[in-house]
């Protein structure tokens, strides 16, 4: 009779060895939804910039003041007739140095 009990004990052991740890086992799937759900928030961040950037060329094509913009800010163009005046930071190393001599 033991052996009946043991050997019935050893196959459901073998039956569930798939379910917990088989290719297609509940540790796989959780896994595997885990890397779903980061994939997906690695995808709503990149559907918002793709967003962005369709809206940036979409101005860049349709308008002159987003060109206007990016020359004024990239490359400091001006239009005729403006004034250009830039304000530097002041430099804390040399502050220092002088409230020290």
């Amino acid at each position: 009779m033991r052996i009946v009990i043991y050997s019935m004990l050893v196959l459901l052991i073998a039956i569930q060895y798939p379910l917990w740890l088989g290719k297609g086992g509940w540790l796989k799937v959780y896994e595997m939804e885990r890397q779903v759900e980061l994939q997906e928030a690695k995808n709503s961040l990149l559907a918002l910039r793709n967003a962005k950037l369709s809206g940036d060329v979409k101005d860049l094509k349709d308008g002159t003041r987003a060109i206007e913009e990016r020359a004024r800010v990239e490359h400091g163009l001006i239009k005729e007739g403006e004034f250009f005046v830039q304000i530097l930071p002041v430099d804390k190393s040399s502050d220092t140095q002088a409230t020290k001599q």
